[in-house]
């Protein structure tokens, strides 16, 4: 067993837990603990050109002194937080494998202690990495993550779950040494104060002095943050190496490798008789067609390889085929480093041609199609009320939350051309909906005041399809009337590089999403931006090429946002379906009279308008939301019930505590009597204060219409509370 403690308060030990595994760790920070392994099936080779890695997060009730509620009490199938932070352990520990990687590997992190504090993506990662570096996979170097925040204007390493709350960053970085290798980045909507004026001390907001912002982070900030979070990485990281070393695993022999079936004779045949054709099917034909013939083409030289060589047949089709595909990689690679050109015609900074179409669906409450050459998406808004938001539980929390603002991203196989069935949806759905509801969430003005969903179909995909949902989610936030502070735009840019050459592509296709080296999502207003996501090929990336990526990003932002409000000035409104909601007053002591008598009267009222009612019993304020039509037609029944009796004044107008009055017994419960008092309002005498033990009822000392004397007890809202005298 061996332990080392870093100064950061992480506590590692090796080899006392899950010892069976290829390598493990646990970690301790305070009162968090997680426990990390590393499984390898060195039985099975997988020859696809793919990594077989599989990365689970597992939290266990118990980590939180809790039982899993529901019907089944024990862990089930993982949620959206521990789908996502398995994302991030995957997409930080993914680029450090060996290229000729082919051993099933499963990487498993389990939360046994959480506190509410604790930053619990940031220890999986730590604890996957470590376990992972003194496994029997032969890696060099540890990776680990951090989180950025922003605080009164300061950046702060790896701020407190509570203290997130006060940030308007969000910024999570994974790397090894000097180089970054994954990024997930969003920022907070919240009140913002002109220059010179502090928040805490403006009583009453003045619109010129505060106005509610997206607190987007502009380019030159963002590369100070990811500088900030480069030298807290590259520290740890040294840490790592240097303590971790001594319990590093003999590497295994990995004397079976995956079997190239690439051909130097076959890549040299279609190099000089087949290159131009080649050439033309990746730069003419469009996606679908280019896959058909690229698999034909692939046949073809099959074909006139075995007129040549007749005896050559074993794995013939595998090697050609892979042969074309390394071609088509370096042709596709070559035009871009070399040409500046791209398969499509394109310049590097050059977007797509956008086409918008808004609200044609005329029952939706609002529709945006969103089209960017070939990647198509159809986004959908539906307005709701608190009924309607979506609750949620996380390990630390003490009680359920709401979400109210909903991103579902689905991608159906017909997208891709693909003849499969539609299923549920996966981890790539999870973590493209979450990246778009993260862009777009920052730029609600009053996201607690109604439920949001947005549904984003993509209908055609080829690449960046999250982007497009950002696009076509903003449009159609803007399409439904919800408010917000600006449009949102979405680009993904990518990158091609060769030693100390590179270029970086401006809205990446999915052709240079497969052969290039680099997938960063940037989406934001004119003002900065709100989310971002950056994964990467390489092993890892210079803040040089980040930084010409970010600015290149916001050129292709602003072109796209000044698309996209033309299209927003064409919106025509679905005013017979988009949901209306009315604020008014009425008298607070008529908001008895619109519950009704255990809420018979508001229940009617919602089922014969179709609409949804939330009452004020302070102010009197009642909000009506719904069809507009309907809408009008319920407020204007509210009003009736209101005014079809004088309304009575607040009670704490008409009566005091320790006031005594003489009233009639109106309805006797079991829990107490209810006596009329002065000035319409009953009173409750409760059980307690007339009866002198428990086998007692009421009916032995009151009967209904018999005169009583009462003192006023207490006064709380519009109930009073009586003593019998």
């Amino acid at each position: 067993m061996g332990e080392v403690v870093l100064s950061y308060g992480e506590k590692y030990i090796f080899d006392k837990f899950a010892k069976q595994s290829s390598g493990s760790v646990y970690l301790q920070q305070g009162d968090n603990v997680l426990l990390a392994t590393v499984s390898i099936d060195t039985q099975e080779i997988v020859e696809e050109d793919f990594l077989p890695l599989t990365v689970q997060y597992i939290e266990k009730s118990y980590a939180a002194g809790k039982i899993p509620g529901g019907y089944v009490k024990r862990e089930a199938k993982p949620g959206d937080f521990e789908t996502l932070s398995a994302r991030i352990v995957d997409r930080s520990l993914r680029p450090l494998f060996p290229k000729d990687y082919c051993y099933p590997t499963q990487i498993t992190i389990m939360v046994l202690s959480a506190s509410s504090d604790a930053d619990l993506q940031v220890l999986a990662l730590n604890a996957a990495s470590a376990a992972l570096f003194v496994s029997e996979i032969p890696l060099q170097k540890a990776v680990n993550g951090v989180r950025i925040g922003r605080i009164d204007g300061e950046f702060v390493l790896n701020p407190k779950m509570s203290d997130l709350g006060e940030s308007t960053l969000d910024l999570y970085v994974s790397g090894v040494d000097d180089e970054l290798l994954m990024i997930e980045m969003r920022s907070f909507g919240g009140l913002k104060v002109a220059k010179g004026q502090n928040l805490s001390l403006l009583q009453n907001f003045d619109a010129e002095n505060v106005k509610f912002s997206a607190n987007e982070i502009d380019e030159e900030e963002l590369i100070l943050a990811l500088e900030f979070a480069k030298n807290a990485i590259q520290k740890k990281s040294k840490d790592m190496q240097e303590n971790f070393t001594s319990f590093v695993k003999k590497p295994l022999e990995f004397s079976q490798k995956r079997e190239s079936f690439s051909s130097l004779e076959i890549k040299n045949f279609i190099k000089e008789e087949h290159l131009e054709e080649l050439r033309n099917i990746i730069e003419v034909l469009s996606k679908s067609e280019r896959n058909s013939e690229i698999i034909a083409f692939a046949k073809k030289c099959e074909k006139i390889w075995l007129e040549k060589y007749p005896k050559e047949g074993d794995n013939l089709d595998k090697k050609v085929m892979e042969s074309v595909l390394e071609i088509k990689r370096e042709i596709i690679r070559n035009m871009i480093l070399k040409e500046r050109k791209r398969a499509d015609g394109r310049g590097l900074k050059e977007v797509r041609p956008i086409s918008i179409d808004t609200n044609f669906l005329p029952q939706a409450h609002s529709s945006v199609l969103f089209t960017r050459g070939q990647t198509q998406a159809l986004v959908v808004a539906t307005l709701g009320n608190d009924m309607d938001a979506q609750s949620y539980e996380l390990l630390t929390d003490k009680s359920s939350q709401k979400e109210r603002f909903m991103v579902h991203y689905n991608f159906p196989p017909f997208c891709v051309g693909e003849a499969s069935p539609v299923s549920a949806p996966g981890r790539r759905e999870l973590g493209h909906g979450n990246l778009a509801k993260r862009a777009l969430e920052a730029s609600l003005i009053n996201p607690q005041m109604q439920t949001i969903r947005l549904v984003s179909e993509i209908l055609e995909s080829n690449g960046s399809s999250s982007m497009a949902t950002v696009c076509g989610g903003s449009l159609a936030l803007a399409a439904a009337r919800v408010e917000c502070t600006s449009l949102i735009a979405g680009v993904a840019m990518g990158l091609v590089s060769e030693g100390s050459e590179y270029a970086v592509l401006t809205d990446i296709m999915g052709l240079e999403d497969h052969d290039g080296d680099m997938d960063f999502k940037v989406a934001g207003s004119k003002e900065g931006i709100t989310a971002m996501q950056m994964d990467i090929k390489l092993g890892g990336l210079d803040l040089k090429i980040l930084k010409e990526a970010l600015m290149q990003a916001k050129e292709a932002r602003i072109h796209i946002l000044e698309i996209m409000e033309e299209a927003k000035e064409k919106i025509v409104f679905n005013e017979e379906v988009l949901p209306n909601s009315q604020i008014f007053s009425i008298h607070p002591s008529k908001i008895v009279e619109i519950i009704g008598q255990a809420g018979k009267t508001i229940k009617e009222i919602i089922e014969k308008f179709e609409v949804a009612i939330d009452l004020n019993k302070e102010n009197g304020e009642v909000k009506v939301s719904g069809n507009k039509s309907k809408v009008d037609l319920a407020k204007e029944h509210i009003i009736n019930i209101a005014n079809s009796k004088e309304a009575k004044p607040n009670i704490h107008e008409l009566y005091k505590v320790g006031d005594v009055y003489e009233g009639k017994v109106k309805k006797i419960m079991e829990f107490g009597a209810f006596v009329e008092l002065p000035n319409g309002y009953d009173g409750l005498l409760h059980i307690s204060k007339v009866v002198k033990n428990r086998e007692e009822k009421m009916e032995d000392y009151l009967q209904v219409g018999q005169v009583v004397k009462v003192e006023v007890l207490s006064l709380n809202k519009n109930k009073v509370e009586l003593v019998l005298l």
